[in-house]
């Protein structure tokens, strides 16, 4: 199935996680990538796991929390292709910093690169997804409105509902020109960086978060990639041609508690 045949698709952060998880989704549906991250070697990396797919990948390596890169970044998108049909403002930073300990430079950081870097890119590649008529998707997190006992989330949640208000914003002004705007706002997925972070812990917490999970995910297991990556698809299709302004959650259930 070929559903994104022929699309472009830009994806910020898309060398591994879930910018890589949606790569891969993209591809196997016929879309052409550019991935956009710091690391050249993990950026080469995820072409050659994604080179099985017969599509175009581009890669930029760029620091996508120095917003003064932003104009050069999306000229060099316009330079790989003259067509944009798909944003995935995927890039970003958490650190679960208390609130009394955050200190400015470590605010500006998420701001930068949660908030300000999505928008202003946003921003330069708008006159090509208006010409196509294409569509925006922003990764949210269910933080922006859930918490959970110990996470100290306040600089993370705050960037997070901004980009839920962004979306929400730009898709009303945006509308009347072609271009949808959605985001999906998952739940804990297990990607490289998770799995590491969690094995990391002595056993006896590794076991408490498996019980906490059973307690409040309601399918009682966190997802995966995939998970994200196949509803993004859809969000990137013309099935979802009359959605937009929405924010997803995909989440096994966990904010419906």
């Amino acid at each position: 199935m070929s559903i994104l045949k022929n699309k472009n698709a830009v994806i910020t952060g898309g060398s591994d996680g879930i910018g890589l998880g949606i790569a891969e989704a993209f591809a196997q549906n016929g879309a052409n990538l550019i991935l956009i991250g710091r690391s050249i070697d993990k950026l080469e990396k995820a072409k050659l796991q994604l080179a099985k797919y017969p599509v175009v990948i581009h890669l930029i390596s760029a620091d996508l929390d120095d917003t003064n890169q932003i104009t050069w970044i999306s000229e060099e998108i316009t330079k790989c292709f003259s067509k944009v049909d798909i944003l995935v403002n995927n890039a970003g930073i958490g650190k679960f910093v208390p609130f009394i300990q955050t200190e400015e430079q470590l605010l500006d950081l998420h701001l930068n690169l949660n908030v300000k870097t999505p928008y202003l890119l946003t921003q330069k590649l708008l006159p090509r997804l208006i010409e196509n008529k294409g569509n925006i998707i922003n990764i949210s997190s269910y933080l922006a409105h859930r918490m959970l006992v110990g996470r100290t989330t306040t600089a993370y949640s705050l960037t997070k509902g901004a980009i839920n208000s962004f979306t929400k914003s730009l898709a009303f002004e945006v509308g009347n020109l072609g271009v949808r705007v959605n985001a999906i706002a998952p739940g804990s997925i297990s990607t490289p960086q998770f799995d590491r972070n969690l094995s990391s812990l002595p056993i006896e917490k590794q076991k408490a978060f498996h019980e906490m999970v059973k307690s409040i995910y309601p399918l009682e297991k966190i997802g995966n990639v995939e998970d994200i990556g196949k509803m993004a698809v859809f969000l990137a299709s013309d099935d979802a041609n009359w959605i937009t302004g929405a924010i997803f959650a995909v989440d096994g259930g966990l904010t419906t508690n």
